[in-house]
């Protein structure tokens, strides 16, 4: 999954595994899990790995709870050693995605790698095409799920590696491998099938896999369908061909699982769709009507997987494009598909869909001073459902501070600027601004904390200097820091920032200091390239490598706003920095 070219094409001279015997799909499982299952019933859209990205960010924008990262392969043939992308400088490694994947956790959700791919399938770096080795295939899956703690791998199987019965075999040889492992190790490991579909079921091709899965003892948890890319010249309606698709699955299983039910049929299914207009064009396009009428049928029948390819097509600014990796070629609300198919990972196929929506304030606050202004970003999200016009207001300001929101009114999914402008006579202190959402009946608030400095800045205008509040606020940090109370320079609190391979860790905060003027800045740090600096309206920094507690001063002059962000941040994959009692004069 997926390159603009003509797959049905290529599965029509696709070799057939000869093979017999009953397969054997979710029955039975490891014992205690290392890493928490997934829901029964989960939507995890398909990631693009391979354009930087960050899983964690797009994860949060919008809404996907769940990613299924795609793709895991090897660097060329003949080679044994999984990388992302199969880029050998983005290895198996908790440095690789790492921290993304656990903030994804921290939130309640989850990552499924996946391994393969059109590229890889037609390259022959689908690792097991490339390595003829089935111990060092298995130690491979098994690398990756130690690694990332993850509780599924998702295997892409397509284009070429659909005519390598070689490949086929030594692949489900060491799924089998590594479910014995598990077993024996306690962990519950799910494995997957995502294979190309005709409207009315797998092809003899993709049977063939699973045959295969069979007659090595491999179980498959879940039968993936790609329900797009067709290449039949037919009339499509895709909302329509995605049922009959998996209803064909259905009957396809059933005579291979005879001991099932219906019910437990229906939850060996995964259904991947592609927004918009698929590779073929136009005549192939998943509308945002078919949407709602998938999620629905989807709920009702109690599949185990929804999914799409990819989260970074779910945009519409490039109406009538097919096959494109950053859009879905279709008008659209930023992440229409990922809001109408999220509710069904909570829904679980129990009852009908909510509508929801969030409201969220970025950054979460600011320093001014008398006389100063700043602007934040004011983000709604649909949660769950479909959500219409969301209504904003601003409360909780004090005298002598006004708070505008622009425009008052977004369309679920939009944003507004919440702008906060300090008079002369505004008290100094800390508040909180409240912005309100309202959609109908329903309500959420994001909260703003807005510090007024002393008069014309000075040192009381950088707040929780020391973090002796035990929390960050008001400064704005990224993922991975916290507030520690050893190591301290003073007091009893210090902030720990933790960088990763894609990011600093910066902790900063936004000043409005007295235009024109000399400061001086001054914090105490340690650890590897700690740096403390300035920047906006003066430039400056300074950094040091120390095991101790060492003092960083970093001089400059403000422009004509007297707005400027201090920072603290270490360097990437360098290990974490402290920092603590800074102060501005």
């Amino acid at each position: 999954m997926r390159r603009p070219r003509s797959v049905r094409a290529l599965l029509a001279a696709l070799t057939t595994v000869a093979a017999s015997g009953a397969l054997v799909i979710g029955a039975g499982g490891a014992a205690s899990a290392a890493a928490t299952p997934l829901p029964a019933h989960v939507f995890a859209p398909y990631f693009e790995a391979y354009n930087g990205d960050s899983p964690a960010a797009l994860a949060q924008q919008s809404g996907a709870k769940y990613l299924t990262m795609a793709f895991v392969q090897t660097q060329a043939q003949g080679s044994c050693t999984p990388y992302w992308n199969g880029d050998t400088s983005q290895p198996i490694s908790s440095a690789v995605f790492g921290a993304d994947f656990s903030t994804i956790r921290s939130r309640g959700g989850d990552v499924i790698p996946s391994l393969g791919g059109y590229a890889a399938d037609n390259e022959g770096t689908e690792i097991a095409d490339s390595c003829t080795d089935v111990d060092s295939i298995a130690a491979a899956y098994e690398k990756i799920i130690t690694t990332y703690d993850v509780s599924r791998l998702d295997m892409d199987i397509e284009d070429n590696s659909l005519t390598k019965p070689a490949g086929i075999d030594r692949r489900n040889k060491a799924i089998k491998k590594v479910q014995d492992w598990a077993a024996a190790n306690g962990r519950s490991v799910q494995f997957s099938y995502t294979l190309p579909t005709t409207t009315s079921g797998l092809e003899e091709s993709g049977l063939a896999v699973l045959q295969s899965a069979a007659d090595n003892g491999a179980r498959v948890d879940v039968v993936n369908i790609m329900t797009f890319d067709y290449y039949d010249n037919a009339t499509h309606h895709m909302a329509n061909d995605t049922q009959t698709a998996a209803t064909g699955l259905v009957n396809q299983l059933a005579p291979l699982n005879p001991g099932k039910t219906q019910a437990q049929l229906w939850n060996m299914v995964g259904v991947t769709e592609m927004p918009g207009i698929d590779d073929f064009g136009p005549a192939e396009t998943f509308t945002t009507a078919d949407a709602p009428v998938v999620r629905d049928w989807a709920v009702s029948k109690g599949i185990n997987t929804l999914s799409f390819w990819a989260l970074q097509r779910d945009a519409g600014n490039c109406p009538g494009t097919g096959g494109s990796d950053s859009c879905s070629g279709v008008e659209q609300d930023p992440w229409y598909f990922t809001h109408t198919f999220a509710p069904f990972t909570s829904g679980g196929g129990s009852g009908p869909v909510t509508n929801d929506f969030s409201v969220s304030a970025s950054p979460g606050s600011a320093t001014v001073a008398p006389g100063g202004s700043t602007t934040a970003t004011v983000g709604t999200a649909v949660t769950s459902g479909t959500v219409g016009t969301v209504a904003l207001t601003a409360t909780g300001a004090p005298a002598g501070v006004t708070a505008k929101l622009a425009p008052a009114s977004v369309q679920a999914g939009g944003t507004a600027q919440l702008a906060l402008t300090s008079s002369a006579s505004a008290a100094p202190g800390t508040y909180s601004i409240t912005v309100t959402g309202k959609a109908g009946s329903l309500t959420h608030t994001a909260t703003f904390t807005l510090t007024v400095s002393g008069p014309g800045g000075g040192t009381g205008a950088l707040a929780n200097a020391g973090f002796e509040s035990a929390s960050p606020a008001p400064w704005t940090c990224e993922s991975g820091t916290t507030v520690v109370t050893t190591p301290v320079h003073g007091g009893t609190h210090a902030v720990r920032t933790t960088p990763t391979s894609t990011a600093t860790g910066e902790c900063a905060q936004t000043l409005t200091l007295a235009p024109n003027t000399h400061y001086s800045l001054s914090g105490w740090v340690q650890g590897n390239y700690a740096y403390v600096g300035v920047r906006g309206g003066a430039t400056g920094s300074a950094w040091t490598s120390s095991t101790g507690w060492s003092k960083l001063t970093v001089p400059f002059t403000t422009g004509a706003s007297g707005t400027v962000t201090v920072y603290l941040h270490g360097w990437y994959g360098q290990g974490a920095v402290y920092g603590d009692d800074f102060s501005l004069s």
